[in-house]
């Protein structure tokens, strides 16, 4: 069977002459008929792509420069569309790394050939189950499919580009979208990101997520959705963030608590965030800042009309070893009724989805009062305080099942005042 121009290319890089018996019609006196890379040779040398030296040898054991490499990429490369398309994405790859010596050489190169080998995909298909439960009213159940795609793109040495696209489906209804009105495929996340010594920005729209999101397993108690604009962090033991934009609150409260926001207008959003990470220890402080008019739906204000929320924040943490954490948070709010959000939380290592059989669980006390304005809402609600426990469990490699279960009551009393959710989650990663 002929060799594919690339595969013949590569068997010719390792070539070592193995005989000195030679037939009148081999393209080099030292790679004999029966040398093991005799065909893909031979087919180079047909092809343009290898001319040996001028003594008739190939000198297959001997170390080639780059910029001989790059005259074979180079030759390659000329054969343009007459090469399969497997074999025109690893020229481009080869082309990537020798484009400076092909430059050099006169051919060129462009930026995107340069980078074509660092574009990388990954995403997964998520199945959710929620069971939101309230004392003498109707079970609410949903079931929605999120098929996610993430790519990252470098740019250069320092900087890259990423996104997250999202295509929702609610299984229930048959309908796309989780609130079955999204239809089609939705930009969720998109920036730009420079990496520097200790130092770090981000430029689009990104993860908004408060610091105690990152180690404590129920999630957030402020912070857990996206904003648009920039960030800037540096520090490596003690970090420091800083963060300035507008998120959209939409469909932010749970509809149980509070009456949906007004969406026309996304609110400004500031952010200061000072932590501490080494070792066992772990503990920080923050303030987030939110004002706009969707701010003044938002039941339970202290002051009619109020479109500020000045929020403030600790955090901390301490690891017994690898696999077990004890970790707390408190978040305070002035503008509304219910001031204070809190959580403590007590976890066990973790599923990793690459190790098969591995798992993880925790158990937390919740508050999500009125600083809870973008939390993390797949056990606690807004609007209550509780008991919740989850696991997860990787049950092949890639594969990572999840279970939550939260009890607990409202915050503002009330005759009816008590509160179950079901959440359960299944990950296909890729």
């Amino acid at each position: 069977m002929k060799k594919t121009l690339v595969s013949a290319l590569a068997t010719a890089l390792v070539v070592g002459a193995a005989s000195t018996t030679f037939a009148a019609a081999n393209p080099f006196s030292d790679v004999p008929r029966d040398h093991w890379a005799y065909d893909a040779v031979t087919q180079l040398a047909a092809d343009g792509v290898v001319e040996g030296y001028g003594d008739g040898t190939y000198r297959g054991d001997r170390n080639i420069t780059r910029y001989e490499m790059a005259q074979m990429v180079a030759k390659a490369m000329a054969k343009g569309g007459n090469v399969p398309v497997s074999d025109k994405a690893l020229i481009d790859r080869l082309a990537a790394e020798f484009a400076d010596e092909l430059n050099n050489l006169g051919v060129r190169v462009t930026k995107l050939e340069r980078n074509a080998d660092m574009v990388k995909w990954n995403g997964k298909l998520e199945y959710t189950y929620t069971s939101e439960r309230l004392e003498k009213k109707d079970r609410e159940n949903a079931d929605n499919l999120v098929f996610r795609l993430e790519p990252s793109a470098e740019v250069n040495n320092h900087w890259h580009v990423n996104a997250r696209l999202d295509a929702s489906t609610s299984m229930k209804a048959d309908k796309s979208g989780p609130d079955e009105t999204n239809d089609g495929v939705t930009l969720v996340r998109a920036w730009a990101q420079g990496d520097y010594d200790d130092f770090t920005v981000k430029l689009g729209k990104m993860e908004l997520a408060s610091v105690e999101g990152s180690y404590q397993a129920p999630g957030s108690i402020i912070l857990d959705k996206e904003f648009s604009g920039g960030e800037v962090s540096f520090g490596k033991d003690l970090k420091a963030k800083l963060q300035a934009g507008q998120t959209n609150l939409e469909y932010t409260f749970n509809s149980n608590a509070r009456k949906d926001l007004d969406s026309k207008d996304a609110a400004n959003y500031q952010g200061l965030e000072l932590q501490y990470d080494k070792d066992k220890f772990v503990f920080g402080a923050g303030y987030y800042r939110l004002k706009g008019t969707p701010l003044k739906s938002v039941a339970g204000l202290k002051k009619a009309d109020d479109d500020t929320f000045d929020i403030w924040a600790v955090n901390g943490g301490y690891r017994f070893d690898k696999n077990v954490t004890l970790s707390g948070a408190y978040a305070y709010n002035n503008s509304t009724n219910s001031k204070r959000s809190g959580q403590v939380s007590f976890d066990y290592k973790g599923a990793d989805p690459a190790d098969k059989g591995s798992w993880g669980a925790y158990v937390s006390y919740r508050h999500l009062g009125g600083a809870s304005v973008l939390a993390t809402q797949d056990g606690a609600l807004y609007g209550t305080k509780g008991i919740e426990l989850g696991t997860n469990y990787t049950l092949f490699n890639n594969v990572v099942l999840s279970a939550k279960y939260f009890k607990g009551k409202t915050i503002e009393k009330q005759a009816d005042d008590k509160v179950q959710k079901l959440f359960g989650r299944v990950e296909f990663l890729f």
